[in-house]
């Protein structure tokens, strides 16, 4: 079967487990999921099936008066999953003022660092993780300290947002968020899920963290670090083997151009039908990176 034809057959399955609502859960749960529900919306493209509509009707409804939206439909508390969210309302061209809304939550969202204490804390109290507490980002919940895919995924919602309307805020927001993914890189290029070093031990990357953390610097100046990590990803994605991690590495090496065709056939050799992929997020994200170089890429930042 040909990628086209694979990537034709897991869209199927994904309509197929789309709830009611218009949402997507993770499993087989009636309580959808924002993180399912965006990456599945991106993934199904923005005019078939009326996806784009239902998605981002979805979307509207489930957001919260404070502009931000939770992991889960029917929570209280925004989360991480607003950076998603604006990610997809951009990408499938929904101009409204649920993004205006997204993008105040986000520019005052912050990791607990960015509270004085906390920062007073890491700098004079707290020896055992090191890193620049004046630089931070995103946490997955409120209350929490940043890390780095939350700062990922928000850094490339608000590029994406405001490219061509940039403001002091959003500039301002946007630098620290870069800045605290370069404080926080591992030694040896590549991101662990927070800090890159713990008790005094360098910890090793995580694939995904290092994707994903690639993804929000695609448009900055390519430094050592950057390249470095880059060279690490394309290394690790040789070996990868679980879906989730290997579609990550796709789209993240597919925006800095590297070649992609041969993790493809891999990917869809390892997914097949796609039917015994549970998770919607993961079947979400493989028919995204499936189908790279086809459709728009929902993580291009552009200059």
């Amino acid at each position: 079967m040909t990628i086209s034809a694979e990537a034709s057959v897991i869209e199927k399955a994904l309509l197929q487990r789309r709830l009611p609502s218009g949402g997507w859960s993770f499993f087989s749960s009636e309580q959808a999921s924002v993180e399912a529900t965006c990456l599945a919306g991106l993934a199904l493209g923005s005019d078939r099936h009326g996806n784009a509509v239902s998605t981002v009707r979805f979307l509207k409804k489930s957001q919260l008066s404070d502009g931000g939206w939770p992991a889960f439909q029917g929570d209280s508390e925004g989360a991480w999953t607003t950076a998603l969210a604006l990610c997809a309302l951009t990408v499938l061209n929904e101009i409204s003022d649920a993004s205006n809304r997204a993008l105040r939550w986000l520019l005052e969202a912050r990791g607990k660092e960015g509270h004085w204490f906390w920062r007073w804390k890491f700098k004079t109290a707290d020896r055992y993780v090191r890193f620049d507490p004046d630089k931070y980002g995103w946490p997955w919940s409120h209350g929490t300290g940043s890390l780095v895919i939350p700062t990922a995924f928000s850094v490339v919602a608000i590029k994406q947002f405001t490219v061509c309307n940039r403001s002091e805020a959003s500039e301002q927001r946007i630098h620290l968020g870069v800045e605290m993914l370069l404080d926080r890189a591992c030694v040896d290029g590549g991101w662990n899920s927070g800090n890159s070093i713990v008790y005094g031990v360098p910890l090793r990357a995580h694939v995904e963290a290092t994707a994903i953390a690639l993804l929000a610097l695609q448009d900055e100046r390519r430094s050592e670090l950057i390249q470095r990590s880059l060279t690490w990803l394309n290394k690790e994605a040789a070996s990868v083997d679980s879906i989730s991690s290997l579609a990550w590495c796709i789209l993240s090496l597919f925006v800095y151009q590297e070649p992609v065709e041969e993790l493809k056939n891999r990917l869809a050799t390892i997914m097949g039908d796609g039917r015994d992929i549970r998770n919607n997020a993961t079947l979400a994200t493989a028919l995204l990176a499936l189908k790279c170089g086809e459709m728009i890429h929902p993580f291009v930042v552009l200059r």
